[in-house]
């Protein structure tokens, strides 16, 4: 059972009611969350729930929205770093494991599901995701330079790390993890080969 918030140090009702709704998307589901049992994990009146958010969908979605940006920050401060690439990319895909610990492809997992049958919802989430293909975009963009391979594999690429990052999330949510390890594995070696290409390229001008 989800026990309720500690509000002695929280102000925001808003704030309350998101990491509440958060709490229960991870832990039991999105079947779990009534306007009731919400209000009850925050501490907070339930009329707060549709005041703030109009339904317990569109809670939801703002759960997605804010943690996405937790995380999206995170990235942008990763990949800015003044280091080769393929470092980078070794980060990123350590995040995984952490993503994972936090219930943040749950989160996701639920409100995808939810956005099936809900254009509006579906709109929101794809404005979402938008965010996460955009940090891609701007970070294989300068790998392409660095390996100087064109930009013309930027976007294919993107899409292939959001499938199959997608897609390694939703089998580990149900314990499945075939296979994952050798494509991490098969990626980095591409990555190494990419960046030993250019290094080579690289001596033979200074040559």
């Amino acid at each position: 059972m989800t026990k309720p918030l500690d509000t002695a140090t929280r102000t925001d009702p808003r704030s309350a009611l998101l990491d509440a709704a958060e709490r229960l998307l991870i832990e039991e589901g999105r079947e779990a969350m009534t306007t009731r049992r919400i209000a009850r994990a925050a501490n907070v009146n339930h009329g707060l729930v549709h005041y703030y958010y109009g339904a317990v969908d569109r809670l939801v979605l703002a759960v997605f929205e804010r943690f996405t940006a937790q995380l999206i920050a995170r990235q942008r401060e990763m990949y800015a770093r003044d280091v080769p690439f393929i470092e980078k990319w070794r980060t990123a895909m350590g995040y995984m494991e952490d993503d994972l610990a936090s219930g943040y492809p749950k989160v996701w997992a639920e409100l995808q599901a939810i956005a099936f049958n809900h254009p509006d919802l579906r709109a929101g989430f794809g404005r979402v995701t938008g965010e996460w293909r955009r940090v891609l975009t701007e970070a294989f963009t300068q790998a392409a330079d660095e390996y100087a391979v064109g930009e013309q594999v930027v976007e294919p690429f993107v899409a292939l790390v959001m499938t199959f990052t997608i897609g390694m999330f939703n089998e580990r949510l149900v314990g499945i993890d075939d296979g994952h390890a050798a494509l991490l594995r098969w990626f980095d070696h591409q990555l190494v080969s990419l960046d030993n290409a250019s290094k080579e390229e690289t001596d033979d001008h200074d040559h």
